[in-house]
């Protein structure tokens, strides 16, 4: 019987500015039956505040801030617990920077602690060149996420925070740390805040190499839904299977998965 859900977003509820076929069935069933629910992302770009507004102008209102968890916060956690008040140096959107801000991070370039990246779509030279010199002369390497490409709207793709860490550990041979999915860190926030057993949580996403995988390994119910990064072609590439596969959240019977009848 599930009595939690976990939800990835991008390839999930919506591709870029457009939404997925079923997603507002999918969140209206969850807000109507009262299910504990968390909108799990690996993208650090946006703050929880923006992703509300972000679905309510898709056609999904009635969220909170509560409801969502990114991999900027998640990094922001970890390192508030690692290093209270850090200096760290970002590559990254402005969700990432204000999450650090939030715990007390101060953001420099001047001997940082840490350098963090993430996804942004301001990357130039400059900033490759100043995170691979500070983590050359001691800086701790953190990613906020491995994803090496997003879903964008209609069937395409852009590159995401891994494509930036690959041009990184390349000019620095060393190795970042990843805070988000699949590292179970993310997996165990997400199941602390909403008060759940893993043998009783749904975890919903469109990658096997991060979803799924995260799921799994928390000992919960996976379902990949074929709107996102993974298809029925690239399911066969990976050594282990999601427990249900459907083409869209709006086909996942969460009746069923509630009463236990699947």
């Amino acid at each position: 019987m599930i009595k939690a859900v976990i939800s990835d977003m991008d390839g999930v509820i919506y591709r870029g500015a457009q939404l997925i076929e079923g997603a507002q069935h999918f969140v209206a069933k969850l807000l109507e039956r009262g299910l504990p629910f968390l909108f799990l992302t690996n993208n650090s770009e946006q703050t929880a505040a923006e992703l509300v507004a972000k679905l309510h102008k898709l056609g999904i209102p009635n969220l909170e801030e509560k409801h969502f968890l990114t991999s900027a916060r998640t990094t922001a956690l970890f390192l508030a617990q690692q290093q209270p008040r850090a200096r760290c140096f970002v590559v990254g959107g402005d969700g990432l920077r204000h999450e650090l801000e939030r715990v007390g991070c101060t953001l420099t370039d001047s001997k940082p602690d840490y350098v963090i990246v993430g996804k942004t779509r301001k990357l130039d030279y400059a900033m490759l060149r100043t995170a691979s010199q500070l983590i050359a002369a001691g800086a701790r390497f953190i990613g906020t996420n491995p994803d090496l490409i997003d879903p964008v709207e209609g069937e395409g793709f852009e590159p995401a925070a891994g494509s930036i860490l690959a041009a990184v550990e390349a000019a620095t041979g060393k190795k970042p740390y990843i805070v988000g999915k699949p590292n179970a860190l993310m997996m165990l926030i997400a199941r602390k805040q909403l008060n759940a057993h893993s043998s009783e949580t749904l975890m919903v996403g469109d990658r096997m190499d991060t979803d799924i995988i995260s799921g799994m390994e928390a000992g919960m119910t996976t379902v990949l839904v074929l709107s996102g990064v993974s298809n029925q072609r690239t399911l066969d590439e990976f050594p282990f299977k999601p427990d249900l596969v459907f083409p869209d959240v709006g086909k996942i019977p969460l009746d069923q998965l509630i009463s236990g009848n699947v």
